[in-house]
């Protein structure tokens, strides 16, 4: 073959490049962590995707109810190794922190019991003084710095004990008598931003349960709500139930029947906080309990309100009963 014949040969073929821009960097520092939170999610079919549930409880002069509150959650079904549990104590004037540190040795190191994935405590105080009462606790005065107070220890709470890996976050309170030990997956079933429960209590009169309604904090807006809210300070904080403001909402305590379908689902404007399951990435994204006045709400109502700012679902289900302690509370215009 000539040279000339070569030529004509070769020059219809390509000669291949190889593009290398990016070698491997190799990072060896020990103060250099990688979090990647694009496989963390949150879906309806939680335990087989493994997913981790984070539950937290504020506590303040609980000592009387910590025992029952960890025979409930020793029941839950969703796979213990999948749960952390963390509690924030603080201001208290019983024996709550001692009471906690005991059964969380008796929950996590008793031979009849499934220990959970890991457990902390976060001890802060906020100078609360108001009592617990009842008649301290819900009076109108003190709502507003009482609703106030709550929310920012829930917000240390979840700031101190949310980690990376969690998919839920569940909020629980230690005052409930009683719940389903598979509420967890039952929540988790809907696949909502933000789900609540319906709040009843027993009390027997004349032998007969009288299934008291207890939570008025999970409600529907109302046109006079509306109105009400469009004229108000923006520094009142509202709460549900006293003759100083009537709102008119709707509550989910008022409607459904445990006997009735328990997925059935209303959409709310505002929530409760004895038990709220929420999508980890909710928190994430700044959803949080306002310590202030947001939309004339704080707390579990302000935290629905920014949740429904933000696009997020809020939904309860007034057929699912979790049952609290009977306070024995005076009912107000919810009553």
């Amino acid at each position: 073959m000539s040279a000339n014949e070569a030529a004509e040969w070769h020059a219809h073929l390509q000669t291949p490049v190889l593009f290398n821009h990016h070698a491997p960097y190799e990072v060896n520092s020990t103060s250099i962590q990688h979090v990647d939170l694009n496989p963390i999610q949150s879906t309806r079919k939680a335990v087989d995707n493994e997913e981790r549930v984070l539950i937290l409880t504020p506590l303040r002069d609980a000592a009387p109810y910590i025992n029952k509150y960890f025979d409930l959650l020793s029941e839950l079904t969703y796979p213990h190794n999948l749960i952390d549990i963390a509690f924030l104590v603080g201001d208290s004037a019983d024996d709550t922190m001692a009471v906690l540190a005991a059964e969380l040795q008796r929950v996590q190191n008793g031979p009849d019991r499934i220990p959970f994935r890991s457990a902390k405590i976060v001890e802060k105080s906020f100078g609360v003084n108001y009592g617990q009462e009842v008649e301290d606790r819900h009076s109108f005065a003190a709502q507003g710095p009482r609703r106030k107070a709550i929310g920012k220890a829930r917000n240390y709470l979840l700031y101190s004990a949310l980690q990376p890996e969690h998919s839920w976050v569940y909020w629980r309170d230690v005052d409930i008598v009683d719940s389903p030990s598979a509420i967890l997956e039952d929540f988790m079933a809907h696949d909502r931003d933000i789900i609540v429960p319906n709040i009843w209590f027993h009390r027997y009169e004349n032998d007969i349960d009288i299934e008291g309604r207890f939570d008025y904090n999970s409600w529907i807006e109302s046109d006079k709500g509306r109105r009400l809210t469009s004229k108000l300070d923006k520094n009142v904080v509202l709460a549900e139930g006293y003759k100083e403001y009537d709102t008119g909402r709707e509550y989910m305590a008022r409607m459904g029947d445990w006997r009735f379908n328990k997925d059935e689902e209303i959409e709310l404007d505002g929530i409760g906080g004895v038990n709220i399951l929420v999508k980890a990435d909710v928190h994430r994204s700044g959803i949080n309990f306002p310590c202030y006045p947001f939309e004339n709400q704080a707390e579990t109502e302000g935290f629905a309100k920014m949740a429904k700012r933000a696009g997020y679902q809020v939904y309860g289900l007034p057929n699912y009963v979790v049952w609290h302690i009977d306070t024995e509370e005076k009912p107000g215009n919810a009553g």
